[in-house]
């Protein structure tokens, strides 16, 4: 490990959702390739959890990285704003036809928070040029849609939002549908979208990440969207992290028969080399702004807006996403994670273990019965696994496991074997 390195680091360099002084060093990473992250020290990791969700192909894969090349030397960088290019149209098309779901319309921003922040002021916008003064949203409890303060508006007020929350916009939270309050869900929704000041309801599309990787049904969510049309309210699907295969399909939303208006997207959408956000809608949503008046335009815009380079390496991704190969991998760690959830259902040092698509996510008993983000067990899980030479970011008392679809059987078969072996750990404390 060089110190020169770690040291600078630490005077000098800000680390995300981290105190600026703690005693648990960063950890400096010299290269990466195929599932594996090779740090100073001379030690691997095998990356379970993607890189935080973002790499589905594996590290430095030589054909998404020649695309950045090929690209990168042809064009690399062009303003969008009365300027086109082929990547941005190619990608945008294709994205359309696979994503489906009545989306016909791409706006490129960097990253999820973005892709979300552009769906929030789409929706508002929307009203404002049919004439409406609709600003208020709805979210589901225990909702994470990013950092910039529409998408902390839209998400659940605790530790990443109380800094800030005099500043955040009035949001209605409705219960987590966790399939016995359904009733009571619904009615609360319908209670809060029924006097035609909502915009849009947000919401995670199946499952909750930064909540705990908790699951709700398809059919519930057809429930609410049905809902929300009946009183004149968009949806927006946030598939920042279900997108791209993560549930089994290839999008979340592809479980449901009713489609959202509006859906975020990003963090796969490149298979983890460059960021990039995305924003679609359907033709209904566009129809407000088909106009010349300038007011009317919607003003959102970055100078790196469309990158080509970025625009090329997601057509490339999405081809490898779309091969049959890679198709094939995604039933494969689905039914691994199937079956390792049968084995441990019953565990009883686990309150809760779910799987969907290539999500596998356990939730860990505790002494006083309480889960949260900030519980103390996290640190000895992410020390467990990284002296096991397996990288897993524990939210809290909850692991989960959320691999590159190039993990091998016997890969997936290490990191379980480790997970039983932490099970046998807590036995004894």
């Amino acid at each position: 490990m060089s110190k020169n390195i770690i040291e600078t680091d630490a005077a000098h360099v800000w680390h995300p959702y981290s105190p600026l002084l703690t005693k648990r060093p960063v950890a400096e990473v010299v290269s990466a390739k195929g599932m594996y992250l090779h740090l100073a020290d001379g030690s691997t990791l095998l990356d379970a959890i993607s890189s935080w969700w973002v790499n589905i192909h594996g590290h430095a894969n030589e054909v998404l990285a020649n695309a950045v090349k090929e690209q990168i030397l042809s064009l690399d960088h062009t303003l969008f704003a009365g300027f086109t290019h082929k990547p941005a149209v190619e990608f945008a098309t294709r994205f359309l036809e696979v994503v489906a779901c009545e989306q016909q319309r791409v706006f490129y921003s960097e990253n999820g928070s973005t892709a979300v922040e552009v769906a929030l002021k789409l929706a508002v916008q929307y009203w404002k040029n049919k004439g409406q003064n609709k600003t208020a949203f709805v979210a589901i409890e225990g909702a994470f849609h990013g950092d910039t303060f529409g998408a902390m508006s839209v998400s659940a007020r605790g530790l990443f939002t109380e800094a800030f929350e005099s500043l955040l916009n009035p949001v209605v939270f409705i219960p987590f549908p966790d399939g016995s309050n359904d009733e009571a869900v619904l009615s609360a929704l319908e209670s809060y979208i029924k006097d035609d000041t909502v915009a849009a309801f947000i919401y995670e599309p199946l499952i909750q990440g930064t909540a705990g990787m908790r699951t709700y049904s398809p059919a519930m969510l057809d429930k609410m969207i049905r809902l929300c049309r009946e009183h004149n309210v968009l949806c927006i699907a946030d598939e920042v992290m279900t997108g791209f295969g993560r549930t089994g399909k290839k999008f979340a939303s592809h479980y449901c028969e009713t489609h959202p208006d509006i859906m975020c997207f990003s963090k796969a959408i490149t298979g983890g080399l460059l960021p990039l956000g995305v924003t679609t809608c359907t033709r209904e949503v566009e129809a407000p702004f088909l106009t010349e008046e300038l007011n009317r335009a919607f003003f959102h815009g970055h100078s790196y807006t469309a990158n080509a380079t970025i625009c090329k390496l997601a057509l490339t991704s999405l081809e490898l996403f779309e091969s049959e190969p890679c198709q094939n991998d995604i039933k494969r760690i689905e039914a691994a994670h199937k079956k390792f959830f049968l084995t441990y259902v019953n565990h009883k040092n686990i309150k809760r273990i779910q799987s969907l698509g290539t999500i596998l996510a356990i939730e860990l008993q505790t002494s006083n019965g309480k889960t949260t983000y900030e519980h103390e067990m996290r640190h000895f899980l992410y020390d467990f696994f990284i002296a096991k030479g397996i990288l897993l970011r524990p939210l809290g008392n909850i692991i989960y496991i959320l691999p590159p679809y190039i993990i091998t059987n016997e890969e997936l078969n290490r990191i379980y074997k480790t997970v039983e072996e932490m099970l046998i750990v807590l036995d004894k404390k």
